[in-house]
């Protein structure tokens, strides 16, 4: 008991444990536990920020190439009807294959999108062996990855370590290889999103946009000038978040809008109306009294434009019966949670992601600054309760 009295007398010192109970007979364990937990807290990703960071800056760079000669054979069709091009599992590919160079010691599991399956019937073999020529060229013109080419086994091995279901306990990358593929193929807003659990708490986000212009958006021009896009966001647990160049320009630290007046408030949501209720969102606008039209962005894109003020919500309302899955929100969320805002579903829940592939939630997500949040719930309530007694 001497030693675990030590124990605790150290880490209370530190303001840590108040509560927990000196005569139980667990108090030893209860004490490792949040040693460990403290640990966690105040542990430093400066290392995964940094091999996230250049995985998704290597990947856009493919998705980049990919976008500029876009042709009709790369498209293919997954079993929800949605495309997705080479660019998709050569992203996925790369960062997988990166971070595991990145990490060689280290126990590596990968929540992703893609696995191989398509890829791997014979229908597909062209596509797959561009997909290995893409992956290959974009490797040996990095110039910083010693390796040898990649096999199209490599590839498909690569990819396919995205199969992991996530959870509560260990570390696991999370990634969506091309968020807003729809935006992808029109030549639109996308964005590479990667993120880290650990212990299910996302402790770093990564957001690579290449076609989101550097200056803000909030006048709703999306406009594409090439010598003014491509925005990486990163973020990390306790120090902020920030935003530079996909080109390597200086970073810059970024904060979500200080409104306060919901009038001033733009509204950011999805391009696509199947992918959110645009009649919802502006049932809750109108409520909230905002003036401005709402701008609609393809992607995570939305998050890394809300994290640096250009807007001040963001509203996301899927069809009934549509799952969130964690790579959809996982990396956005931390990067606009780092930079002052806060992120819930309809309820108020905070999002967990903790819980395997998939978020179970109320409704829907909203985002947005502290202050606005309160107000913002209660329009969204109100609205959800009018449509529900209307129909």
């Amino acid at each position: 008991m001497s030693a675990s009295i030590s124990i605790g007398q150290s880490l209370l010192r530190r303001g840590v444990l108040l509560h927990l109970n000196p005569t139980s007979l667990s108090f030893t364990q209860q004490v490792r536990t949040l040693r460990r937990r403290t640990e966690a807290s105040s542990m430093s990703y400066d290392k995964q920020l940094a091999a996230a960071k250049k995985a998704a800056s290597v990947a856009a760079r493919l998705c980049q190439k990919v976008q500029k000669a876009l042709l009709q054979s790369d498209v293919q069709s997954k079993s929800d009807k949605s495309p997705v091009t080479v660019a998709d599992y050569g992203s996925q590919a790369l960062i997988s294959f990166i971070l595991q160079k990145e990490f060689p010691s280290m126990p590596f599991s990968l929540v992703a999108e893609e696995d191989s399956g398509d890829l791997r019937k014979e229908e597909s073999r062209e596509t797959l062996h561009r997909i290995m020529e893409l992956v290959n060229e974009t490797l040996a013109s990095d110039g910083t990855i010693d390796t040898s080419p990649l096999s199209e086994e490599d590839v498909l091995v690569a990819i396919d370590k995205g199969i992991s279901e996530g959870g509560s306990q260990g570390q696991h990358w999370v990634l969506d290889p091309i968020d807003g593929t729809k935006g992808f193929l029109r030549g639109d807003q996308y964005a590479i999103a990667l993120a880290l659990l650990d212990e299910g708490k996302v402790v770093l986000g990564v957001l690579a946009c290449p076609n989101l212009p550097l200056a803000s958006i909030a006048d709703n021009d999306q406009t594409i000038s090439e010598d003014k896009v491509g925005c990486l966001f990163s973020a990390q647990v306790g120090a902020g978040t920030y935003m530079q160049s996909l080109d390597g320009s200086l970073t810059t630290k970024v904060q979500v809008s200080s409104t306060e007046n919901p009038e001033d408030a733009s509204v950011f949501e999805s391009y696509e109306a199947a992918h959110s209720s645009h009649d919802l969102s502006s049932s809750i606008a109108r409520k909230l009294g905002v003036k401005a039209p709402p701008v609609r962005i393809d992607s995570q894109a939305k998050y890394g434009a809300l994290s640096r003020g250009d807007g001040a919500i963001y509203l996301r309302f899927p069809r009934k019966g549509y799952r969130e899955k964690i790579w959809d929100h996982a990396a956005g969320y931390i990067v606009v949670a780092e930079a002052g805002g806060v992120a819930a579903d309809a309820a108020g829940n905070s999002l967990d992601f903790s819980r395997g592939r998939y978020l179970d939630l109320d409704t829907g997500i909203v985002v947005t600054n502290q202050k606005l949040m309160p107000a913002l719930l209660k329009a969204v309530q109100e609205s959800i309760n009018e449509r529900a007694s209307s129909l």
